[in-house]
This record gives structure tokens, C-alpha cells and sequence, in this order.
């Protein structure tokens, strides 16, 4: 009897139920859209780097060496020596090193020197590998491979020539050495997206007429006179390191950190990145707020419109009582109709999402590297929608409670 006595009340009055559905639907749709991009941009930066075991740096702290060789954020404290390096590199636990020399920029982008080892063993993703929408990787000793935003801002193509930059923000360029990009990678949603990529070789080719961050006066080698040189570097700045086995990953860290020659600090990437993730998840609590207050705003917006329409249901509760229609049947058919109108507003939130998911997922993807998957409902989000359920009944007690309360000499009278 109450179903249908609901249904025919919210059919009578289908303007203003259908706008509190539709206002019910657009803030669950917002909250769970917030919650999706929330886990999707958690995961995408636990992705960043994927399948490396160990970050090799200066001793400093492990946000910090993060910060400066995965996402290009800062700088290093101190150069690892490349006889440091090669120590590490020959290890019997050690499967393969990718080193990573860093310190100088081509209009703020990073310029990063490394090997063509970065490009098989640099993952992403969960294991995706790094693809060249364009171009060869690095073939020539001033040959660059850059990544996806650095083409799209600066409307750069493979053969185009670029000059690096010393130092982050220098207006001192390495003119004599210019650069010519020999492939565009694509896009990763990752730094690599902003960086410039080249040798290490090249790194120390285009220093080799600077002494103590300064280029010696009247000294400019020919390109050829360096080609000639042996280039190998003194320092990097860091190294990405993989291991023979998972097991043997905690002993060489400790023999890294343990290390006598200098002091240097090897961090498990997932460990920093959940730190790093600690620090900044201050912004994924403010965002979850700001949703969950446009939910209890559709909630107090859905109370006061079953409060505008006492008013209009007076003599419809007043010949209900006058039927002998208990207390709990007045009540219960006001809290039943507010929670078909959340529950309609929460199904048709849940299906503007999934549209919307639909819609969005590739232009996410493609544009800022954040991959939102479509999975069925967890069981955050049905709880999520179950909450709101419940919360539309008691913010309905209320209204309800005041409506039994209204006299039945006051549902009969005719107000003028």
C-alpha cells in the first residue's frame, strides 16, 4: 500500500521530484567521478615507475631523491662518482643499472643524460615500456629523443635542431653543440613527457670547455675535436638499478646505504612513493570534502522540498488520519518516498558516471596521461550509495515527523 500510495504521490508532483532526482544524480555522479580520478591519479602516480627495485643517489632523503630523479622536481645534493657507479653495476644481484645524469634544461624543460638502457628498462603503467611515436631512439652523439609535452608545447618535430641550456632557468646556452631531435616518444602521462632526452656522452661533450660551472674563456672545442674524445662522465646523479631476484633487493640496499667509498642512499620506489603520496594526499582529502558537501547540500535541498509540499499535501494528510491511517504509516510513507528519490537520484548518478567515463576516458588518457578505468562499482562506491540512501531517510524524519503533527482540523480548514 505505501509503494503505491509513494509512486502515485511523487507522480502527482513530478516537476519538483524529477529536479531532486536530477539534483541527487549530478552530486553522486560528482562524488564518485572525484573518487574515480582520485584512485585513478593514485595509481597513475604509483605508476610512474614501474618494475625498477632500487633508486641509487647522494645520500639525502628518499622523497627527495624521488622528487629529483623520477619526477624531475628539484635537485640533487651531491653526484654519485661514476667509480661508485660501476662498483654497483658489477654486483652479481645486480641485473641491470640504467644511469642518470641530470643539471641542465632546454626552455624549462629537463635535459636528461642517461643510456639506451633507459629506454628497455624504464617502466610505467605496470610494465608498459617506453614507444618513439617518431623517429629513432639515439643514434648520433648530439642526437635527443623528446618526450611528448616537450613536442606539443614547443611545435617540435624530428630533425628540428635545439640548444640546451646550463642549469635549470640559465639564460647560458651550449650554442657551440646544438642538438637534433631524433625522436618524439609518446605519451606516458609520466615526466618522461617533459624531458629531453640524451646521452651521457653528449652530457659531457657539451661541458667539455666548462671548469666549476663556468666556460673557460676563449675555449670552444670543434665538434669534431670532441667526437674524438673519450667522453666518459666523472659523476652522475642517480641510477635506476633492477635485481636478479626480489629476495636479494632488501641486501643490496643495505650495501648500498652501507657503502664506504661515499655516502649514497638506494630507496625502494614504491615506499617513497607512498610517502611522497602521504604528503600531498592533503589535496585528495580536500576534493572528497568539497563532493561530500554538494551531497549533504542535495540531501537538505531534497528535505526542504518535501517541506514545501506539506503545505500542499495538508488535506491529503488530514483525510489519511482522518482513515485512521497510523502514525507510522504518515511517517513511513514520507521517509519511503524520500528514499526512492535518492535511490532513482543515486542509480541515474551512477549511470552519468559511467557516460561520462565512457566519454572521457581517451581525452583523459591522451591528454594527461591518467587512465580511469571502467570497472564495475567497489564496494567504496556502493557503500557510497548506500549512505546516501540512508541519509535521505533520516533527514526525512523531519519533515515527516511535522506532518503527522499537523492537526486534522488544520488539514480541513481552508486557509485564506
Amino acid at each position: 500500500m505505501i509503494f503505491r500510495l509513494a509512486l502515485a504521490s511523487l507522480a502527482a508532483r513530478a516537476l519538483t521530484v524529477g529536479m531532486t532526482i536530477l539534483a541527487i544524480a549530478l552530486s553522486v555522479a560528482l562524488f564518485l567521478g572525484v573518487e574515480k580520478i582520485r584512485t585513478g591519479a593514485k595509481a597513475s602516480f604509483s605508476d610512474t615507475i614501474s618494475g625498477t627495485d632500487l633508486i641509487v643517489g647522494a645520500r639525502s632523503g628518499s622523497v627527495q631523491l624521488l622528487l629529483y630523479s623520477v619526477f624531475r622536481i628539484g635537485n640533487a645534493t651531491n653526484n654519485v662518482t661514476w667509480e661508485s657507479y660501476q662498483d654497483i653495476a658489477a654486483r652479481p644481484d645486480v641485473d641491470w643499472i640504467v644511469p642518470i645524469s641530470l643539471g641542465d634544461s632546454h626552455r624549462q624543460f629537463r635535459v636528461m643524460g642517461t643510456t639506451a638502457a633507459f629506454f628497455e628498462h624504464y617502466k610505467y603503467r605496470q610494465g608498459r615500456s617506453l614507444e618513439a611515436a617518431e623517429g629513432l631512439v639515439m643514434d648520433d652523439l648530439f642526437d635527443a629523443v623528446i618526450g611528448a609535452d616537450v613536442a606539443a608545447t614547443l611545435s617540435y618535430n624530428v630533425g628540428d635542431p635545439i640548444v640546451v641550456a646550463h642549469g635549470i632557468a640559465s639564460f647560458t646556452e651550449h650554442d657551440d653543440q646544438p642538438f637534433r631531435i631524433s625522436g618524439i616518444l609518446e605519451k606516458t602521462g609520466t615526466p618522461v613527457d617533459r624531458t629531453v632526452v640524451v646521452s651521457l656522452e653528449a652530457i659531457e661533450a657539451i661541458h667539455v670547455d666548462w671548469q666549476s660551472g663556468r666556460q673557460a674563456s676563449g675555449q670552444s672545442t670543434s665538434v669534431e675535436a670532441i667526437r674524438a674524445m673519450e667522453l666518459t662522465p666523472n659523476a652522475i646523479t642517480a641510477a635506476l638499478i633492477g635485481v636478479e631476484s626480489p629476495l636479494q633487493t632488501f641486501a643490496l640496499q643495505r650495501a648500498i646505504n652501507e657503502y664506504t667509498q661515499e655516502p649514497l642512499l638506494a630507496i625502494l620506489p614504491g615506499v617513497a612513493l607512498q610517502d611522497l603520496w602521504g604528503i600531498v594526499g592533503i589535496a585528495e582529502t580536500a576534493l572528497l570534502a568539497v563532493s561530500m558537501m554538494v551531497i549533504v547540500t542535495a540531501l537538505i535541498g531534497m528535505m526542504a522540498t518535501i517541506f514545501s509540499s506539506l503545505s500542499e499535501r495538508r488535506r491529503e494528510m488530514a483525510i489519511l488520519r482522518a482513515m485512521g491511517a497510523s502514525p507510522r504509516l504518515i511517517v513511513g510513507l514520507l521517509v519511503f518516498e524520500a528514499v526512492l528519490m535518492s535511490a532513482m537520484g543515486a542509480l541515474l548518478g551512477l549511470a552519468f558516471l559511467y557516460i561520462g567515463l565512457i566519454v572521457a576516458q581517451p581525452i583523459i588518457d591522451s591528454a594527461f596521461g591518467l587512465w580511469l578505468p571502467i570497472e564495475a562499482p567497489t564496494q567504496r562506491e556502493i557503500w557510497v550509495i548506500l549512505a546516501v540512501i540512508g541519509a535521505s531517510a533520516i533527514v526525512s524524519l523531519i519533515p515527516a515527523i511535522r506532518a503527522y503533527k499537523t492537526s486534522i482540523s488544520d488539514g480541513m480548514m481552508v486557509k485564506t
